[in-house]
């Protein structure tokens, strides 16, 4: 498959738009085309083993969680490890690809495998995603209505002079019994100053001037973390076995919520895979479950009475991979050989 159709495929399993704005996704290293896929190759995180390793099954395209380049690099160097991925991918013309927060937004992502580990629950994101586009640009609609056309055209002439407006229309209307002219646009923040600096220059118009703040409308199942309502409640210890045996881990860390026991029920939980502070912070709920918190968030929510349970970042996000490799394979229409890596693994060990 060639490099870019693949990428484009990519982009249609999980939308670029839906990554978080901070984040750096999508093709990160390009080998000069024309590139041809024939095996790609999944990874949580793209170790220099785990590039050795790509390389010797010969894969084409590196799919990683993680993005292995994040901060801007300014050089491409053998001295740092992140600049040795880059020359050993160009040397041997393998391509890094990166969805990162893509992946833990969508309906079929990382979270929703997260939360499949809970048992029979109802999952909706704790962080809703917007559409990625709307009706009409801009984050405004300002509506107004003029009677005189001489003058509306003077109006009209200094409105276009505005940057950041569009959609601008002009329609007959009747107000009041008078033939008129209604105005409609939408414009950026920035830009609804301007106009109604102008309009406000003309009381006649300011006071018949209408705006409307768009808003995107909210992605169904989609979005940050997901808040989990349990079909039943169970106990703090069941829900840690159920963690452990879906993550195949032999530990994990827990921080009892004041008042709370291995006993006590569980019926609300709120996750987020990897890092989960900024997520979870203020959620209401009887447990949260992420890789890793920080220190006084993980006190805030014991004192709140929220039991905490950390399994490691990259503990929460790399089982999705071999779900990813089966959807992917269908999506796919198994035109590729998918692979997931054997080296992979969470830097700290208990």
């Amino acid at each position: 498959m060639e490099l870019r159709a693949l990428v484009s495929a990519l982009g249609d399993f999980a939308s670029l738009s839906l990554a978080e704005s901070w984040d750096n996704v999508g093709l990160l290293v390009e080998p000069s085309p024309p590139h041809t896929v024939n095996t790609l190759f999944l990874t949580n995180d793209l170790t220099e083993e785990v590039m050795e390793e790509a390389v010797r099954r010969k894969a084409e395209l590196v799919l990683s969680y993680h993005p292995p380049i994040f901060a801007p690099l300014k050089r491409v160097t053998w001295q740092t490890w992140k600049e040795r991925l880059v020359v050993r991918a160009l040397e041997h013309r393998v391509g890094i690809y990166s969805p990162h927060t893509a992946y833990d937004a969508i309906p079929h992502g990382v979270n929703a495998w997260l939360a499949k580990g809970l048992g029979a629950c109802t999952c909706v994101p704790l962080r809703p995603s917007a559409a990625p586009s709307q009706p009409t640009e801009g984050t405004h609609r300002v509506e107004f209505c003029a009677g005189s056309t001489e003058h509306l055209d003077t109006v009209l002439s200094k409105i276009r002079d505005i940057q950041e407006i569009s959609c601008l229309t002009t329609l007959p209307a009747r107000v009041d019994g008078e033939e008129q002219t209604r105005v409609s646009l939408s414009c950026s923040q920035k830009a609804l100053l301007e106009v109604v600096a102008l309009l406000s220059q003309n009381s006649l118009l300011y006071h018949r001037t209408e705006i409307l703040s768009l808003q995107k409308p909210l992605l169904p199942h989609t979005g940050m973390g997901r808040l989990c309502t349990l079909s039943e409640p169970v106990s703090l210890s069941d829900v840690i076995g159920r963690i452990k045996s879906h993550l195949k881990l032999p530990h994990i860390r827990l921080a009892l919520g004041m008042g709370k026991a291995l006993e006590s029920p569980v019926k609300k939980v709120a996750l987020c895979a990897g890092s989960g502070s900024s997520v979870l912070k203020g959620m209401e709920a009887d447990l949260y479950l992420t890789g890793e918190m920080s220190h006084h968030d993980v006190l805030d929510a014991v004192a709140n009475g929220i039991s905490v349970i950390l399994c490691e970042h990259s503990n929460t996000e790399r089982g999705f991979l071999s779900e990813l490799r089966d959807a992917l394979a269908i999506h796919l229409q198994n035109k590729i050989n998918i692979i997931v890596s054997e080296k992979d693994r969470d830097p700290l060990q208990v």
